[in-house]
């Protein structure tokens, strides 16, 4: 059993952690929920050795612990699978599963890799990973680099697994295999801590689910005890709706942005579209589906090969995102955070400010105005109730939660009139899901930009878009457009998606 007593933890100007008190048990999946900010990724940092300085006692198997980093959790029984990808691009897929374990593979100061990429390769399959161990990570895919991490923390073979947002990139496919693999683990007696915001996902796997908020444990329950609404109310205090928002009327005689008949090998596939004034256009399925590689075409970051594009009715080529944010206003949050959408080691303030420096130098001085940025960034940071200290603090230090909004915030204030948004509810609370909908919700209805929404979460399509082009391959297989009125049957409309994507 894993016991925390009394944990507190308090970082300069706010107290994360709170006199926090609960128990793990093996053989056990325990789902651990809250906000975004609530403290869950500081319990689990300490819990990991990670964040050595604390009040309180972290206990397992009777033994008090005193974990002064990550190495020492590993040799105790404890290892985590992180929501944020952290594999090492130049490295192989077996390097990276075996890389804290490299000692198991020397003998006389050198390394055997062929015992090292056969035992990786177990873990690989036990993933359901089509890969070769000496394969390169780079290139991979986001959901590959997941699996690979889940792997790593399989192959330390501990006693305690804690998964932060574990599916957040994965499929449905790969998700059920995951499951699997995590409840033949409880058959063995492992104690498995589980984060997600996706209470379907709790639901589905958990035997026991612990809130906190604000720092502070709310409660802890049997699963069976309770339903979504009452696991709501616990992490935000208050009851939440995915109802339907209304009906949009888009300008339909204005097209924003078409494209036709656009090719990239492997990537797009033929693809043409238009998207109106004032609409927000779904893009449907699956990772790796061909949702992403087309807006990462449109934004100038991959070049097509053959097609057209068109702005606002001209002929464009854009060559690179800033000509696609400068020259055309489009803007695009990427699903991808951490590598892509911010600069970790650079305060919240200046994430956001970037896309509108060109906008608020000196003439003469090219020095840029912090007077004119505040104006505009410390707003959007109200606005957008990001949790910090103060607009200096690093973006690195922040929940996976509020560093989305962060990114999400540096495309508010470059105003685009066209954004793409890809999932951009990854990672994100139940409170903070509902705010980042009715923010979109309202870019388009009253503010009368153009939104491209690319999402795997069927009832977020559901409840923002009036028109949605499922993909399939790199091939959009079908639209459904009747989405403008109050629907009828949310399942019929899930039918229709799921004959789509067959």
């Amino acid at each position: 059993m894993l016991i925390l007593k009394n944990i507190t933890k308090t970082f300069p100007g706010t107290k994360a952690l709170d006199d926090v008190c609960l128990s793990f048990q093996n053989g056990e999946i325990h789902a651990l929920l809250g906000e975004n900010g609530a403290g869950k990724s500081t319990l689990i940092n300490i819990i990991c050795g990670i964040y050595p300085n604390y009040e309180g006692t972290v206990i397992l198997d009777d033994k008090v612990l005193k974990l002064r980093s990550y190495q020492d959790a590993l040799e105790t029984g404890i290892s985590i699978v992180n929501q944020e990808i952290q594999t090492i691009p130049d490295s192989t897929v077996a390097e990276n599963i075996m890389l804290d374990k490299l000692e198991r593979f020397q003998k006389w100061g050198r390394l055997n890799w062929k015992e090292l990429n056969n035992k990786a390769l177990e873990y690989i399959k036990m993933v359901h990973l089509d890969l070769e161990p000496g394969v390169k990570v780079g290139p991979l895919s986001t959901a590959q680099k997941q699996l690979i991490q889940i792997a790593k923390a399989l192959a330390s073979e501990t006693p305690v697994l804690l998964l932060d947002e574990p599916t957040s990139a994965l499929t449905e496919h790969e998700t059920a295999t995951l499951f699997t693999l995590l409840r033949e683990l409880r058959e063995k007696g492992k104690n498995l801590i589980f984060v997600s915001h996706k209470l379907d996902e709790i639901f589905a796997l958990c035997d026991k689910v612990s809130v906190i908020r604000d720092g502070r444990w709310i409660g802890t329950d049997k699963i069976q005890n309770l339903d979504r609404e009452g696991i709501i109310k616990m992490m935000i205090g208050r009851e939440t709706s995915d109802e339907y928002l209304g009906v949009l009327e888009p300008d339909r005689d204005t097209v924003v942005l078409e494209v036709k008949d656009l090719f990239l090998k492997n990537k797009v596939n033929h693809t043409s579209f238009q998207l109106k004034k004032g609409e927000i256009l779904g893009f449907y399925g699956l990772v790796g589906s061909g949702r992403t590689e087309l807006a990462k075409v449109l934004i100038g970051e991959d070049r097509y090969q053959s097609g057209e594009v068109f702005v606002n009715g001209e002929k464009v080529i854009i060559r690179s995102m800033s000509e696609a944010l400068k020259k055309y206003g489009i803007g695009y949050v990427s699903e991808n955070r951490k590598e892509e959408g911010l600069i970790l080691d650079f305060s919240v303030e200046t994430n956001i400010g970037l896309t509108i420096w060109d906008k608020i130098r000196g003439k003469i001085s090219r020095k840029i105005s912090r007077t004119k940025e505040d104006k505009i960034v410390l707003p959007l940071i109200d606005r957008l109730k990001i949790k910090i200290a103060s607009p200096q603090q690093e973006v690195s230090s922040l929940s996976g939660g509020n560093q989305q909004k962060v990114s999400i915030g540096k495309w508010l204030a470059a105003d685009c009139d066209i954004l793409i948004v890809d999932e951009p509810t990854i990672g994100v609370d139940i409170g903070a899901k509902e705010y980042i909908h009715d923010l979109i919700w309202d870019l388009a209805k009253n503010k009368g930009k153009s939104i491209i929404l690319i999402s795997s979460d069927l009832p977020e399509m559901l409840k923002l878009s009036r028109r949605i082009m499922v993909f399939q391959n790199q091939n959009i297989m079908g639209t459904l457009d009747d989405l403008t009125g109050e629907p009828k049957n949310n399942d019929e409309v899930s039918l229709k998606i799921g004959g789509l994507m067959i």
